[in-house]
């Protein structure tokens, strides 16, 4: 058998799609699809980050060190936060906490990971935090666009049962429904991964709008939490593998992506209005520099022409004072008066 799921997309016409976990083999050792498909985001983002990083007032050097201190961050974060969602699971067989091959990185890990990457290297590096995160937080979404084509791979992270035409159908998602019961497991299910995939791409091409346009320190980060929480939000409503808050029937990922936007658009607002009013503040010292001051205005009154008595007396007889020109006896006595 050369494939570990036929996977079909019945309204789509697609049918007994062979997929396969490993994309190949370095002499006994598997390389999955999943871990690959990890590698190649890096790499890619990496690449545009290095081609851009000088319009920012970053260095090559400064984007390695980032980089190789958010990606075993992230990675360690993540698989943390993914352990400690199904704990009773890797608390029965403590070698499962290790073995990634099969997925299983909890995305909230990872944003915790790599904030606490970029606040060392600013730090070390004596780079303005907003900078820094900013000019990050735009790559964020591609390197999860691709990455959620490891799901794919590993048919896992799907959804709940569905009529729409893009429905998915596997062997195991049949299997699954089965396990978790309360479906029909005939049924095709929602792609959240095809979901997750195009709105990340739509959100990259936002923030590269974004920080190209804006002034505001942090609002790329803030727009990119904003939009992928509201994402998040609804794409893990239809999820039927959601870790849920230990007693209860709430999901974490649920919780977090809706505390996630509410606090983006607080900060985003509040931001905003500090940009505002030091806008206003700049523009106002700016335009005060064209007022004269008391001093500047009593400087400027002193050199108009002042008519003394003095002047008066050096003036020749019939001469306009000032002028220069001698004026006409009758014209300077006015028109005559008749009685």
């Amino acid at each position: 058998m050369n494939y570990d799921f036929l996977v079909d997309f019945p309204g789509l016409g697609i049918e007994d799609l062979p997929v396969r976990r490993v994309a190949f083999w370095v002499f006994t050792l598997p390389v999955y699809w999943y871990g690959l498909l990890i590698a190649a985001a890096i790499i890619l983002c990496m690449l545009l980050a290095m081609r851009h990083a000088a319009a920012y007032k970053l260095t090559s050097d400064d984007v390695m060190d980032t980089l190789i201190a958010i990606i075993p961050l992230m990675i360690i974060f993540a698989r943390i936060y993914y352990v400690i969602g199904d704990w009773e699971k890797y608390a029965a067989d403590w070698k499962l906490i290790f073995d990634t091959r099969n997925g299983g990185l909890g995305f909230y890990g990872g944003v915790i990971g790599g904030a606490l990457a970029v606040l060392l290297i600013t730090r070390l590096k004596k780079i303005p935090l907003a900078r820094l995160l900013d000019f990050f937080a735009v790559y964020v979404p591609l390197g999860q666009a691709i990455g959620r084509w490891g799901n794919f791979f590993n048919q896992e992270a799907f959804g709940t049962p569905t009529a729409l035409p893009w429905g998915m159908k596997s062997n195991q998602t049949e299997y699954y429904l089965k396990s978790i019961g309360g479906y029909d497991p005939s049924l095709p299910v929602h792609p959240t991964f095809l979901y997750e995939f195009i709105a990340n791409l739509i959100i990259f091409a936002i923030l590269l709008r974004i920080r190209k346009k804006s002034k505001t320190p942090y609002a790329v980060t803030l727009w990119y939490l904003l939009l992928y929480g509201f994402v998040r939000f609804f794409v893990e409503g239809i999820r039927t593998d959601s870790l849920l808050i230990p007693g209860t029937e709430i999901r974490t990922s649920q919780v977090l992506s809706a505390l996630m936007v509410i606090v983006s658009i607080i900060l985003l607002i509040v931001l905003n209005q500090r940009r505002q009013k030091q806008e206003l503040a700049a523009a106002l010292a700016e335009d005060s520099a064209f007022i004269p001051t008391a001093a500047e205005q009593g400087s400027a009154d002193s050199a108009f022409v002042e008519i003394t008595d003095e002047d008066q007396k050096a003036s020749a007889p019939g001469q306009i004072i000032g002028s220069g020109e001698p004026q006409d006896e009758d014209e300077a006595s006015g028109p005559e008066t008749k009685t």
